[in-house]
Formats: C-alpha cells, sequence, structure tokens
C-alpha cells in the first residue's frame, strides 16, 4: 500500500540529509516534547475496550522501497487474518524524508502506533519520551527476545529502558572484487588483516591493476568506529564523546599514507563513493577494488555489476564489530493499544511464517533459531553469501555499544565533511581533526 504522501522519488537507500532538513528535523522532534507525554497521560491504561475481540485499527509507519512495502504489507495481512478483530492503517515512503515526516506526525499529535526507526535517532526518541519501554513486556515473555543474541537485542535499550526492537541483524562488511583479483593473480583480503595490512594489499592491488586497491573509508563512521573499538575506544560514552581529536588524527593520517602510496583513488572518485546510494559504490562501479558497506547490502551491490564479489570483515580484530540492529521497530508511548502494537512486534519476530514472508530485507532475522530456517531457504547466491558470512563473524561479536546519542546524524556528516577536507589537501589531518571534534561537541549539546 502506498502512503498517502507520495515519497520523494530516487531517494537513496543511506541515510544522508541536508544540514537544512536536519535543522528542520531538531525544530520538529523539539516538538515532540511535550505531545508524547500528554498524549501518554491521557491513554494511560487505556487498551481502548476489555473486550478481547473489539475492533482495533493500528496505524503503522516505515520507510522502504516496493519490496519492503509488500512483504511488510503481507506479514500484517498474515496477522490480520490470526487475529480478525486487528486492522491496520499501513504508510511507508522512501528513506529520504522519513524522519522529517516521523518527527511532523508526532509532533502534531498524530503519531502511529507502531513505527520503524534507526539507530540514528532511537536514542532522541527515547530520551524525549516518545517511545514506550517495552522492558516489561520482554521480563514477561510478551515480547519474546530469548531467541535473539543478547547484543542485538541490547542494541535497542537506551538510559536503561528497552526503546525499540531489533527488526534485523547486520553488520560491517567489506566488499571486494573477486573477478578483478583473480583475473590478475592477486590474493583476496582475509578476515583479521591488520589495517596496514590491508592497505599494503590495496596498493599492491592497484599496482598490478591499475585500478585503486580500496575506498578511502575516512569519512565513513562504521569504519571509524570499528577502528576506535579496537584502540579500546568507542564512539560515544555515556553522553559524551568516547574518542579525542589524538584519535582522529590518527585515523586520518592513516589514510593519507595509503593515498600518497596510490592505494586509493584520487579524492574527487573517494568523494563519489561518499555518497551514501549502494549503486554507486566504487567496487560496483570499477573505481576501487573494495567497498566499505553493510553485509546485508550484498545482494543490491551485486544487481549492479557482473563481476563476483566477496565479503569479509573489517580490518583489525572482529571482535570490534557487533550484532548491529539493521533498524527498530518501536511503539508509541501514548498509544491506545500498546500491548496489542507490541504483540505485533512480538509477532514480525518470533511467528515462523511472518518471518519467512519477510526473509532478510531487514537484515537477518533476530530469532536465531528462524534466521535458520530463512537461510536454508534463500536462494540468491550473494544473499547466502552475505548470511554465511554474518553467520561466521556471529561467532567472533564483541560487546555491543550504547546506541548513539542524539546528534549522531550530524556527527556523521560532520565527519564526511572532516575527512573529505583532509582528503582534498585543503588542510592538514590534525587541523581536520580538530575542526571535526569541535562540530561533534557541538552537535551532541
Amino acid at each position: 500500500m502506498h502512503p498517502a504522501t507520495p515519497p520523494t522519488a530516487g531517494a537513496p537507500a543511506g541515510r544522508s540529509h541536508r544540514t537544512p532538513r536536519r535543522r528542520l528535523l531538531r525544530g520538529l522532534v523539539a516538538l515532540v516534547v511535550a505531545a508524547p507525554l500528554a498524549l501518554g497521560a491521557a491513554a494511560c491504561g487505556d487498551e481502548a475496550s476489555d473486550d478481547p475481540n473489539a475492533p482495533v485499527k493500528l496505524s503503522i509507519f516505515w520507510w522502504g522501497g516496493d519490496a519492503r512495502g509488500k512483504l511488510t504489507g503481507d506479514a500484517l495481512a498474515l496477522y490480520t487474518r490470526k487475529h480478525p478483530n486487528v486492522t491496520f492503517e499501513r504508510t511507508w515512503q522512501a528513506n529520504q524524508g522519513y524522519f522529517d515526516k516521523l518527527a511532523t506526525l508526532t509532533a502534531g499529535g498524530n503519531p502511529p502506533d507502531i513505527f520503524q526507526i534507526d539507530d540514528n535517532f532511537l536514542a532522541e526518541y527515547a530520551s524525549r519520551n516518545t517511545t514506550l519501554d517495552l522492558t516489561s513486556y520482554s521480563d514477561s515473555g510478551k515480547l519474546d527476545v530469548s531467541k535473539f543474541p543478547k547484543s542485538l537485542w541490547q542494541y535497542g535499550v537506551v538510559d536503561g529502558k528497552l526503546a525499540g526492537l531489533a527488526a534485523g541483524e547486520n553488520t560491517q562488511g567489506l566488499v571486494y572484487n573477486k573477478t578483478l583479483l583473480s583475473r590478475n593473480g592477486l590474493p583476496e583480503p582475509t578476515t583479521g588483516m591488520t589495517w596496514e595490512e590491508h592497505i599494503a594489499w590495496a596498493e599492491q592491488v592497484a599496482k598490478k591493476t591499475k585500478v585503486p586497491g580500496t575506498q578511502d573509508p575516512s569519512a565513513d563512521y562504521k569504519a571509524f568506529w570499528v577502528w576506535l573499538r579496537q584502540q579500546g575506544k568507542d564512539m560515544y560514552e555515556g553522553k559524551e564523546l568516547g574518542f579525542t581529536a589524538e584519535d582522529v588524527t590518527k585515523w586520518f593520517e592513516l589514510w593519507k599514507g595509503a593515498r600518497d602510496r596510490g592505494a586509493t583513488p584520487t579524492p574527487d572518485v573517494i568523494h563519489e563513493g561518499n555518497a551514501t546510494d549502494i549503486t554507486k559504490q566504487l567496487v560496483v562501479t570499477g573505481k576501487a577494488g573494495t567497498s566499505w558497506v553493510w553485509v546485508n547490502q550484498m545482494p543490491e551491490l551485486k544487481k549492479n555489476t557482473k563481476d563476483e564479489l566477496g565479503v569479509v570483515a573489517y580490518p583489525g580484530d572482529p571482535s570490534a564489530q557487533w550484532a548491529r540492529a539493521s533498524m527498530y521497530w518501536s511503539v508509541f508511548k501514548g498509544s491506545k493499544h500498546r500491548d496489542i502494537a507490541v504483540d505485533v512486534l512480538n509477532f514480525l519476530a518470533n511467528d515462523q511464517e511472518a518471518v519467512k514472508l519477510l526473509g532478510t530485507d531487514r537484515g537477518l532475522p533476530s530469532n536465531q533459531d528462524l534466521r535458520r530456517l530463512v537461510s536454508e531457504g534463500a536462494t540468491d547466491p550473494a544473499m547466502k553469501q552475505s548470511i554465511a558470512v554474518e553467520a561466521e563473524l556471529a561467532q567472533k561479536f564483541g560487546e555491543s555499544p550504547q546506541v548513539p546519542i542524539k546528534g549522531h546524524s550530524k556527527v556523521r556528516a560532520e565527519l564526511i565533511k572532516a575527512a573529505e577536507n583532509a582528503q582534498y589537501g585543503r588542510v592538514t589531518p590534525a587541523e581536520a581533526a580538530a575542526q571535526f571534534l569541535a562540530a561533534c561537541k557541538s552537535a551532541i549539546v
């Protein structure tokens, strides 16, 4: 079912937002402070009727393309077949503009009962008392997370409250062009390579093939985050940054060295690869031997190249990676049908038929028992490869970090800006790091 408001055409699969949109969102979300509290108080304890068979209509809002729209609609229709009194008002749209729309709906007093959210905004919505705390439901078993990896469901906890249920699992993946390497008799990268070994490998690829061996990921927050964890640091600590200007300088200098050695593309091509559109990643446009993505993006990448692709963990100790929630389902705290909305979340995560319908569109199923069933039924070679790699890495995952704090999307945008200033040589790595840290501190206030 298409949204009442048409989605923005051509929206990328990633999460990029321009600064004016962020300012708009901050303004809109600021209005949310009072609305959820007022609506939540009015609806407290109100399940609308004591009759378990009374008609209930739940509103649900998510982002995604046509395929996700159909799969999610089919799963919700299945819920209605099993619970005939419950129907859904379904709205979905492309990622671009989704969070602006969600903020508008919430601030306007017309929030969806159930909504999709990601780790860019979960902490922000939770801190504003918009999301229902799901802890009591998980404690009672009404929301069953017993088959979830512990680090996966815990990645939905904000300030001690379970603010979102992981809709699927994902992790970082280094995708490389196997065809390019085999054609030139070059070795494939492996999980456990150090960062220095990866750069030396990329330099070797560049010299032999005339194709830069790796995209420069200095602007990629995923790579920076994993690298930080391998240094004993983290992206965030409590409400503060978990890194220093010195850490950022070392990160930028690592990649300046790689650029100087010809292991990466030129700044203009790096900038092109920094675009979040998965179809323009350098590994499929033939402008680099690797790209830094999410493992579940392998099938989408494969659609855009005839070459065979491979995927391994990011360089360094793979225990720095974790079972990341690809996205979450949250329930509005003021919903009049909170208990039923939570039951829908439990159904989408733990009902065998529903999970098989949804497949891996939102990442690997969170329920590990059902994940095996879905994995066994996968037919797409790239998807089977993604599942196999994530299953392998799951044995090496470390503890999940805290959910990113308010301002995370701005931090991501500022990293791109600072890294590109260093990539183009406009400033030194140390100067770029200082600029980035100052912008970050302003973003998280």
